[in-house]
């Protein structure tokens, strides 16, 4: 039986450490520089080896993205960075540029390397000859239908690897090669400062269009058939077709969201934990409380990506640009007393006596809860948690384990 890793998004060490604690196999990250994500928090070089030492403790993998496509000008620089990587202990580099690919070949002989979608790999031609480079895995172009995926694992060999994004944002270009910001404000998504200006919000103004806080940034428009197209494109949600993904031959289901919170990439991550593990049981049988969990988070409408659509008739755009809001993140618990049943809580929000609220814990669904007891640092009967990240107490019915997330029900 294929058994695909779980690799969740990791912008800092708060989103790892939830990623981890709720199920993750392997995790992707980035240094400050060379990264497609240049607006995360992402990594110093001091807190890239913390976080490699935090997850090796755990047996998660470790991958950095090295995917943008450096100019010329930027190779010594690289050069540089390489050296300064070489003790930190990646288990892989996720790589889109062939130069780049090369170089880290000369300098960091044994670095295992995976080819980002950004190199576009569409075919099985394409990932045999990434293999015949050195390529350990080739994350697949987003645009590919599961029945192309299967193809391509059948003409591929044995032990190269195939990722896939199966849940999270999508990009309106073709696998993320994108020019509309650099056009727009000068911000090249190829060097890792994509603006995203596919989910600013326009409107149409004549024959043009422009973005609510640009309006000096004019664009001419077509009208076709009484209709004009904007950029959005839908969020990616598989939870449904876990078996149809692992029977394709898919070695790593990727999450996308290095820019999303610390309770997304818990969420996520533990909802196709849940249903992964359900189908390597034996005994799968689909739940929909997953996609309950995954409506949960902030999201973009949900589609299944190109998976069963074909990408060339269906361009899988939003009917609504802006995100469906996630439930309120209100705490996560830092510590438990099972004598007492006492938990302590770092606060993310607000809450007051009589709200109803939801535990969710690794594993599991979240459960409802009615908060009927909070104290504050110094176990003064409180009514409510009003101040960031003010240390709390409550007690609850039934356990409650360290890492816990309280959200709004």
């Amino acid at each position: 039986m294929n058994k695909p890793e779980i690799l969740s998004p990791a912008g800092n060490f708060e989103k790892m450490r939830a990623a981890i604690l709720y199920g993750a196999d392997a995790v992707y990250l980035s240094g400050q520089v060379f990264g497609m994500r240049a607006a995360a928090d992402n990594f110093t070089l001091d807190e890239m080896r913390e976080a490699v030492a935090y997850a090796h403790e755990r047996g998660v993998r470790v991958y950095l993205t090295l995917n943008t496509m450096p100019r010329e000008y930027e190779y010594p620089e690289l050069e540089k960075y390489l050296e300064e990587l070489s003790d930190v202990g990646l288990d892989a580099m996720i790589i889109a540029d062939v130069g780049v690919l090369m170089l880290v070949k000369k300098m960091l002989p044994d670095m295992e390397i995976h080819i980002s979608t950004h190199a576009n790999a569409s075919s099985a031609a394409a990932c045999r000859a990434w293999y015949g480079l050195g390529a350990k895995r080739v994350v697949l172009a987003r645009e590919l239908t599961l029945d192309e995926i299967r193809a391509i694992r059948q003409n591929i060999p044995e032990e190269l690897e195939l990722e896939c994004f199966i849940h999270g944002s999508m990009c309106v270009s073709y696998s993320g090669r994108c020019l509309l910001s650099n056009h727009i404000i000068g911000r090249d998504a190829n060097r890792g400062m994509c603006a995203q200006p596919c989910r600013w919000n326009y409107r149409i103004s004549g024959y043009e269009i422009e973005e609510e806080k640009r309006p000096d940034c004019k664009m001419p428009v077509e009208e076709i058939n009484g209709e004009t197209f904007i950029m959005a494109s839908r969020d990616t949600c598989t939870i449904e077709h876990i078996p149809e993904l692992c029977e394709a031959g898919i070695n790593s289901f990727k999450i996308e969201g290095r820019m999303k919170s610390a309770y997304y990439a818990a969420v996520a991550t533990n909802a196709y934990r849940m249903a992964l593990d359900s189908y390597l049981s034996g005994s799968y049988e689909y739940d929909p409380r997953w996609y309950d969990e995954l409506l949960s988070v902030s999201h973009r409408e949900y589609n299944t990506g190109y998976y069963f659509t074909d990408s060339h008739t269906d361009a899988n755009l939003a009917s609504n640009n802006g995100y469906i809001k996630d439930k309120a993140y209100l705490a996560t618990c830092t510590a438990y007393n099972a004598e007492s049943s006492l938990a302590q809580f770092t606060q993310r929000n607000k809450m007051t006596l009589g709200d109803k609220i939801e535990l969710l814990t690794p594993g599991k669904i979240g459960r409802e809860l009615t908060v009927t007891e909070l104290y504050d640092a110094d176990m003064n009967p409180i009514e409510s948690t009003p101040h960031p990240y003010m240390t709390f107490y409550m007690r609850a019915d039934g356990e409650i384990k360290v890492g816990d997330i309280i959200r709004a029900k």
